[in-house]
């Protein structure tokens, strides 16, 4: 309470004009992008969000980048949707951060008891002094007053990033670690027996479905942060993409997934649920993706999570304006096929930004239906606390608009620690066959283990 009121009294005392804004023409964005990267890495406090030109109707940038905290806000689960309430009404200005799934235990009467490697905090979001917004050829700087001076410096030194590219990539090599040995959380023959009991509460009607996930984890291990997170991205190249640095905690993510986004009083949500490999014949990539929209289990595993999420909108949306815009449409990324169904609403224009959020979270394709009853059962059959797994990282606007992906297919990292983890997880429905989901979530942790293993 305390902090939000002092932020307020600085915010109005001394920033009536919180931010300048300038904008110019960037001739080659790709090439800037990198350099921009680059030149974020001297901060404490990063968080880049890429949409790798993906052609998607709901982007509102191509690339942004949050850099170098004037307020932050942090906390553990108690309480944390009330405090960020706070936080974000109280600075009414552009915050980056992220929300973990294990924030669960804050909406529900829940508990997270399982092992936790990586330690981050279950919510951290920050005002950043420097913020970049690139769309197409132009570039946007939204720079504080206290450091708005600094601007045209900025862009020289990263105009120069390029140029200093190849040593920092040297000097990066004697960093990593060459014999990265990656171990499993959970063998693949308790994998199968967990799924069986997975199962059997779908069997006997505890749930519908759930999202059930393992960890691949490697200890006393160094990378370096933003070379492997350029290579997984240059894998995958997805449509949310992160990278996320809190001084020694960083989250690399190739995530292709959109958890909710609010532009003016119009709500998004685009849930994944169906997975198919790529093949590099074109024709048998074709029957692929045909195959995939057809099968009866994917398309049931995704209008299950559909029906959750229009449940989820229902609560702040006004009556009758939850639409289902897109229904198990396939889309191709470069590593997988995956099926996405996109569902919308409208709010009241006094509905809190944070409220909504509070309302659908955890995003449903990462937790099953009913909801409670798989996130408890979740909790008892995985062996790793998620924490920023399945979480999400975005942004607020000072107009209360949103936006955040969900954190999957994404490596996590504690260089404190020397501790690198990533995990993935699968949809368990009746018709689910053991042996498929585990091959199923080995296709998705092929890009992870490429990158670190290389």
């Amino acid at each position: 309470m305390l902090l939000t009121a002092l932020i307020r009294f600085f915010v109005i005392l001394f920033f009536s004009n919180l931010r300048r804004v300038k904008t110019q023409y960037i001739s080659n964005p790709e090439s800037f992008k990198k350099q921009l990267l680059l030149w974020s890495s001297q901060f404490d406090e990063v968080v880049w969000l890429d949409s790798n030109n993906y052609q998607q109707t709901y982007a509102s940038f191509d690339a942004v980048l949050a850099v170098e905290a004037f307020t932050l806000f942090q906390t553990d689960d108690f309480d944390a949707f009330n405090q960020l309430k706070e936080y974000q009404s109280a600075t009414n200005d552009w915050i980056f951060g992220y929300l973990s799934y294990d924030l669960k235990n804050d909406v529900e009467d829940l508990s997270s008891h399982n092992f936790d490697g990586l330690e981050f905090p279950e919510l951290y979001f920050f005002q950043p002094k420097r913020l970049f917004f690139l769309k197409g050829n132009t570039l946007e700087t939204h720079y504080l007053n206290v450091v708005a001076d600094a601007l045209d410096d900025d862009l020289k030194a990263m105009l120069a990033a390029d140029a200093n590219a190849s040593e920092t990539n040297d000097k990066d090599a004697s960093v990593e670690d060459s014999q990265i040995k990656i171990k499993l959380r959970i063998h693949k023959d308790d994998y199968f027996s967990k799924v069986n009991e997975m199962l059997a509460h779908i069997y006997r009607g505890d749930i519908y479905e759930a999202n059930f996930c393992q960890e691949f984890f490697a200890e006393n291990t160094r990378i370096n942060p933003l070379e492997t997170y350029s290579k997984l991205n240059a894998i995958s190249k997805p449509p949310f993409a992160s990278f996320l640095k809190l001084y020694d905690k960083y989250l690399l993510s190739a995530s292709p997934e959109r958890y909710i986004k609010k532009e003016g009083l119009k709500i998004t949500s685009q849930p994944i649920k169906g997975t198919a490999k790529r093949s590099k014949n074109k024709t048998e990539d074709l029957e692929l993706i045909k195959a995939l929209s057809e099968d009866i289990k994917e398309r049931s595993e995704n209008i299950m999570i559909v029906d959750l999420v229009r449940n989820d909108l229902s609560k702040t949306a006004t009556k009758g304006s939850v639409r289902v815009e897109e229904l198990c449409k396939v889309y191709t990324f470069d590593q997988v096929h995956q099926m996405i169904s996109t569902v919308t609403s409208m709010v009241n224009e006094s509905t809190h930004p944070v409220d909504i959020i509070r309302s659908t979270f955890p995003m449903g394709s990462m937790t099953g239906a009913p909801k409670i009853s798989a996130m408890k059962i979740i909790e008892v059959l995985e062996e790793t606390k998620r924490g920023l797994y399945s979480g999400a990282v975005g942004y607020f606007s000072p107009d209360n608009n949103f936006d955040f992906n969900v954190v999957i297919r994404s490596i996590l990292y504690n260089a404190t620690k020397k501790y690198v983890s990533y995990s993935v997880g699968g949809a368990i429905t009746a018709k689910s066959d053991p042996l498929k989901e585990y091959e199923e979530c080995l296709i998705k942790a092929k890009a992870m283990r490429e990158v670190l293993e290389n």
